[in-house]
């Protein structure tokens, strides 16, 4: 073109548009739908292993490898590296960098999906991994065992948060209160989208997270059921999430349902008789917690069992409003709870013979 500079067109991904994949050096192209955006700066993978305190003796496990670049690093640290990679290119390409290596005999490397994938022992969690299992993840890897030492982790950054935020932080929700319950987490580093190739529209954080030892017992779905119910609307407060219809309705049949259970003779009409609990996915909520409930008002929007006309209700409508004075809990906010309350609550609910699953 006279007068200027000929510019060269960049190719444009197959099958899906722009921004859906990058191409690699060696010819792969990773996928963003995929969650695929591997570590490109060495000096931050550096960091992420020193700060995963790795042992010369641990057993490593890696999820989302991709081609190695943190994996080669975890090798050097430790004695064995069990890496799981679900895109079979990605595999290969591990499998190419690392054969005829001194470090081939200490890696293996398992294709597969790793929420379907049944993990072997390991002593430490190091991973990059695609974002939109973060959740999900989390919860199977503190639910392996043995437990492992610990798992650091690179989340999307507001997850992360989430994962670390204490009472009256606004991110603090039914996700920390749950992961806390299984864990110790500690925020380790910021790391910016530009540290990743392709990068990703949003910043990340790597996180520590230590199973507790020992594990602090509930009976999970009880203690779900309950936490659904108080952070339905975090920021009312527990005295009017539990005069909710909808609320009392649910714990009064499950109320009825085990006084009748414990009026029958044998185990077996007791387990026949479990399934016919109602559980609080009956009650309408989000699987975010609702953030934007600000004001803290007591009774607005929310459907409210206020009167009398309803003899039976009303009555366990008290009961429950008892076991809230009890503990002093009426006025307080689900946003501003500690663990330890939420786990007092739930025991004082139990203890007057109200359940939650």
């Amino acid at each position: 073109m006279a007068g200027g500079k000929i510019r060269k067109e960049k190719p444009k991904a197959k099958g899906g548009g722009a921004g859906t994949s990058a191409p690699y050096q060696g010819g792969i192209s990773f996928h963003k739908s995929k969650g695929q955006h591997i570590l490109k700066n060495p000096m931050l993978v550096d960091t992420i292993v020193q700060k995963s305190g790795i042992k010369s003796t641990d057993t490593i496990l890696e999820i989302g490898p991709g081609t190695g670049n943190l994996t080669k690093k975890l090798l050097e640290a430790g004695k064995f590296v069990i890496a799981v990679e679900v895109d079979p290119r990605m595999v290969l390409e591990l499998q190419r960098r690392f054969q005829g290596t001194p470090h081939s005999s200490r890696l293996k490397v398992i294709q597969g999906d790793v929420l379907k994938t049944e993990l072997p022992y390991f002593d430490i969690c190091v991973a990059n991994i695609p974002y939109q299992i973060s959740s999900p993840l989390t919860f199977k890897l503190l639910n392996h065992q043995p437990a492992f030492r610990c798992a650091i982790i690179m989340f999307q950054r507001e997850f992360a948060m989430r994962l670390v935020a204490q009472p009256g932080d606004k991110l603090y929700c039914r996700l920390t209160v749950n992961t806390q319950l299984l864990s110790r987490v500690f925020h380790l580093l910021k790391v910016g989208k530009n540290n990743f190739r392709p990068p990703p529209k949003v910043d990340s954080s790597v996180v520590r997270i230590e199973p507790r030892k020992p594990r602090i017992e509930v009976k999970q779905k009880e203690w779900d059921g309950f936490l659904r119910i108080c952070f339905n609307r975090k920021n009312k407060t527990l005295g009017a999430i539990f005069r909710q219809k909808n609320v009392l309705s649910l714990l009064e049949k499950n109320y009825k349902t085990l006084q009748a259970l414990n009026l029958s003779v044998g185990n077996k009409d007791a387990e026949m008789g479990s399934s016919r609990l109602g559980n609080a996915n009956e009650v309408e909520t989000m699987e975010m917690d609702d953030d934007d409930d600000e004001d803290g008002g007591a009774d607005d929007a929310m459907d409210v069992e206020d009167g009398d006309a309803e003899g039976e209700i009303s009555e366990f409508k008290n009961k429950v409003l008892a076991v809230l004075k009890e503990g002093n809990f009426e006025e307080k906010r689900s946003s501003k709870l500690k663990l330890e309350e939420f786990l007092y609550l739930l025991s004082l609910f139990n203890k007057a013979g109200i359940h939650f699953s």
